[in-house]
């Protein structure tokens, strides 16, 4: 398959790199009145349309429009039973994240509804939003669980999980949750739950080889440092790599256990600081920012200009789920990344994609316009530059979407 007249080439790396880190992450390579062709699922070539062109089966026309890599979404919990917009009203009203949360609400409201619904119907839902973030220019995501605190219930979201990596062209990596919140019937008996956690549903789900990664709230009134190590040390005997929700609500110390048990990536990071940057530089670990969970709860965004200064890394994702950040749109967490992190759009899209993608551990196969690289990317309407794509964030421009080099149904 080849599509011609590209009117920019957006985001080409040539150089085989698994991640930007610090000023790398300001260069956005382009190529403008391009072309770019697909052999089975996979990018061939590419090129300027004023030299050779080759000839293809199929052949697409960009009509001039610009071809961006696919999004790489790496924290999310898509798979959730109905919404929470009660609790919307409730933050409106002044009672916070927290609050909800000691209230009964948040994780433990949406893990009540999980219980009472079928794995079908969580299919079925899921996959409505599934084929919303295909249509807004995702290819990869990473989903977790975490909504069911029963072994049975983790068990029922990870199945549901590996359903859509079966059934679409996504690429899907699926991450066991289960110390996302102590369960309803363990509360006051949290030690308890970490042993349930450890001893019954991690191997539960090593044995149905669910999931690729492991997580743990590790935050103010969630899990601490000690039990979340237990956890990951827990995880990785079970082949279950870490990735740690960290510093959303406090400095927990999530970041620093984190890094020493070798996480592929620690989210959220709204509390961070000098000590977080140090523990960062020199590791492996990916800081993924959620900036969409920062907007929607009003709080304070994670520091993203520090951390690149101080030549990290850093990924963007959507913490798409029903309590905190109800949208998975990319495009409009990198805008965010813009107006609210004072990223620029380079760095941005460079944290949404090669970056995302390096945070599920797939950016070799996913992220970038490179050659040999899966024909994951999407087609916008012609447009004045690369910023306007994330200045104008709400104007629809992708006009078309491929996943395996396969053209997808527009929502």
């Amino acid at each position: 398959m080849l599509v011609k007249n590209i009117g920019k080439l957006v985001g080409i790396e040539r150089e085989g790199r698994l991640r930007l880190s610090g000023e790398e992450m300001a260069h956005l390579e382009t190529l403008d009145n391009a072309w770019l062709l697909v052999e089975g699922d996979r990018i061939k070539a590419f090129g300027s349309m004023d030299d050779f062109v080759p000839k293809a089966d199929t052949v697409v026309d960009a009509e001039g429009g610009m071809l961006f890599p696919s999004f790489c979404d790496s924290h999310t919990h898509l798979v959730y039973a109905g919404s929470r917009e009660q609790e919307f009203l409730d933050k409106i009203n002044g009672l916070s994240y927290a609050e909800i949360a000691k209230r009964g609400g948040g994780i433990l409201n949406s893990a009540d509804r999980l219980h009472a619904t079928s794995e079908e119907e969580l299919y079925r839902q899921a996959m409505e939003r599934i084929r919303e973030i295909i249509s807004m220019g995702t290819g990869c995501v990473e989903i977790k669980s975490g909504y069911g605190l029963t072994t049975e219930d983790e068990l029922k979201m990870l199945k549901v999980i590996r359903r859509i990596r079966e059934t679409t062209r996504l690429e899907v990596k699926a991450t066991f949750l289960g110390a996302h919140a102590v369960a309803r019937d363990y509360i006051g008996r949290q030690s308890e739950y970490v042993d349930k956690v450890c001893e019954e549903m991690i191997p539960a789900v090593a044995e149905a080889q669910l999931a690729e990664f492991v997580d743990v709230f590790c935050d103010k009134g969630f899990f601490t440092v000690e039990e979340t190590a237990r956890i990951m040390e827990t995880g990785k005997k079970y082949g279950m790599r870490a990735k740690i929700h960290a510093n959303e609500l406090a400095a927990s110390g999530g970041v620093q256990i984190g890094v020493k048990y070798g996480a592929l990536s620690v989210d959220h990071l709204e509390s961070s600081g000098v000590e977080e940057i140090e523990a960062l530089k020199g590791s492996d670990t990916m800081p993924t920012l959620l900036p969409g969970a920062a907007f929607f709860l009003g709080m304070t965004y994670p520091p993203a200009r520090e951390m690149m200064r101080a030549g990290l890394a850093v990924a963007l994702a959507s913490d798409y789920n029903p309590g905190s950040s109800p949208s998975g749109n990319m495009r409009m967490v990198a805008s965010l990344g813009a107006i609210r992190m004072r990223m620029t759009p380079a760095e941005a899209l460079n944290a949404a994609t090669l970056n995302g993608a390096y945070a599920m551990g797939v950016s070799k196969d996913y992220g970038s316009v490179s050659m040999g690289k899966v024909a994951n990317f999407f087609i916008t309407k012609p447009m004045p530059s690369v910023e306007f794509f994330l200045y104008a964030y709400q104007t629809p421009l992708i006009r078309r979407v491929f996943l395996h080099g396969v053209e997808q149904p527009m929502q």
